[in-house]
């Protein structure tokens, strides 16, 4: 099954760099889901959305993923670590479109953003508050 996931682009070649943002359809016709609200940081908005998509559907990894980005730009980790391993346990292994143009199954994204998040990458840098991303 293919879906078009709204998701940071974990895969993004530019180290240091705010990471770019794909756009989502969801199976259960959940579109969008929080796209616009994550790239330009407004997390509590982002979490609105994706909180009620993950209740609607608690096995979607697509929610799940993008739950814990939200989660850890929000600056929780644990949740965000949750949000991520949950997605990477889903019975259901989805295609997810990337915004690099690359396609890539949903558990390999959740373990990449694992492993960003245990590299600290989501957390902001400097003054600005940007996130970095280091591959």
């Amino acid at each position: 099954m293919s879906v078009t996931a709204f998701a940071l682009a974990l895969i993004a070649a530019t180290p240091l760099a705010q990471p770019a943002v794909v756009h989502m359809q969801s199976p259960a016709g959940v579109s969008e889901l929080a796209a616009q609200p994550l790239a330009a940081g407004r997390g509590e908005q982002a979490l609105a959305v994706l909180e009620k998509a993950s209740a609607a559907d608690p096995h979607d990894a697509a929610v799940l993923i993008n739950l814990g980005i939200a989660y850890a730009h929000m600056g929780d980790e644990a949740k965000a670590r949750t949000a991520f391993e949950a997605a990477l346990n889903c019975h259901q292994v989805i295609e997810l479109d990337t915004a690099d143009g690359t396609v890539t199954d949903s558990r390999r994204l959740a373990r990449k953003a694992i492993k960003m998040l245990d590299r600290g990458e989501f957390r902001p840098v400097g003054p600005t508050g940007q996130l970095t991303y280091r591959d």
